[in-house]
């Protein structure tokens, strides 16, 4: 079998037992992942050295929330394990047209909804963080002018990323950390029978956002910098959907675009409090990796958004934030508000928590 037809069996679809394949395959590219990287990483000279992140460690950097709407730049130490509970909400009732916009109409779907979701992460050497991530989903909707309302509470997707730090920021000079990220998706909410959420996405969150109910690929490059009181954060992220299948028909979504932006303002370095602006973006875009014609509608779609969010340290393990998220411009999308709550949890190698 040559490469490119064994891609194009990977990635064809064949209903629901099609998709089970696919999860297969992709799970089990995971796991050579996780089995090759110790060997890749041993063999690769480009990891901070124990001099190197010793500094950082030794640098501005107090214990903090920091953002909600970007996974955390830097790597939990070896052997430290975090629980991150989030909430995250979606309200909306208007959307934007077929361009770029700032300018609403009414949407013919009103929508509520929130999804709580849990992220498990743990430091499997001081250069490579795996993570698990848990989600439910509640919404209710109804159309323009109908009192009548519709609901759905169920398991929503879960999500499984690894990342790698491969640079780590030198404080005496502005090179940043820099995280490599790789995430599978998987359409758990199926597996337990939840209904699709309209718009096809959950409430914007901490993770790239992807496709609900669907499998998918995400590989993206963070980045984090810290100049007192200042923190800078960003990514980038790419998302490739398998082909699906929808009474009997075959369905190929585009690929997705997200970015994130962070800026945190610490006022107070022993209390943890300080403020953040998070800027996000997401755009669907009308083409695919695998070459095949986008043929679900919108083929394209765009979504601008800033939250302003405060931060506070409750105790030395526990941590939180609250925010909302604004929708400012967008394409083919809903103008929603998304509210949204965060916490960490740490805890180490003998009850001490070191900063990453």
């Amino acid at each position: 079998m040559t490469l490119s037809a064994f891609f194009a069996w990977i990635i064809r679809p064949q209903g629901r037992t099609g998709m089970r394949r696919m999860t297969c395959v992709g799970l089990r590219f995971l796991l050579c992942c996780l089995l090759s990287i110790p060997r890749l990483a041993a063999a690769w000279e480009w990891t901070p050295s124990d001099e190197e992140i010793a500094k950082y460690r030794k640098s501005w950097n107090p214990m903090t929330n920091g953002p909600i709407l970007l996974s955390g730049v830097d790597i939990q130490p070896k052997g430290q394990f975090l629980f991150q509970p989030f909430v995250f909400g979606q309200i909306g009732h208007q959307r934007f047209g077929n361009r770029l916009t700032t300018e609403r109409m009414d949407s013919p779907t009103h929508l509520r909804a929130v999804a709580p979701t849990g992220i498990f992460a743990y430091g499997l050497t001081d250069h490579l963080e795996a993570n698990l991530v848990l989600s439910g989903i509640w919404l209710e909707s109804n159309g323009s002018g109908s009192s009548r309302a519709t609901s759905e509470t169920g398991m929503g997707d879960t999500t499984l990323y690894l990342k790698y730090r491969p640079i780590v920021q030198d404080p005496d000079s502005w090179r940043p950390s820099v995280t490599i990220y790789n995430q599978i998706a998987l359409p758990s909410s199926n597996w337990f029978g939840t209904k699709g959420i309209p718009g096809g996405f959950s409430p914007l969150g901490r993770l790239p956002a992807t496709r609900f109910g669907a499998l998918s690929f995400t590989e993206g490059a963070l980045f984090r910098k810290n100049l007192e009181p200042f923190r800078i954060s960003g990514g980038v992220f790419y998302t490739y959907t398998a082909p699906g299948n929808t009474a009997g028909a075959n369905t190929y979504p585009g690929d997705i675009v997200n970015t994130r932006l962070v800026i945190e303002h610490i006022l107070d370095d022993k209390r943890g409090f300080g403020y953040n602006l998070e800027f996000v973006t997401l755009h669907g875009v009308p083409y695919r990796l695998d070459g095949h014609a986008v043929n679900i509608n919108p083929t394209s779609f765009s979504l601008l958004g800033v939250q302003p969010t405060i931060q506070y340290k409750f105790t030395e393990n526990l941590v939180g934030a609250a925010g909302c998220l604004f929708t400012v411009a967008g394409q083919n999308n809903i103008d929603a508000i998304y509210p949204n709550f965060s916490l960490y949890y740490y805890w180490g190698n003998n009850g001490t928590v070191m900063m990453r």
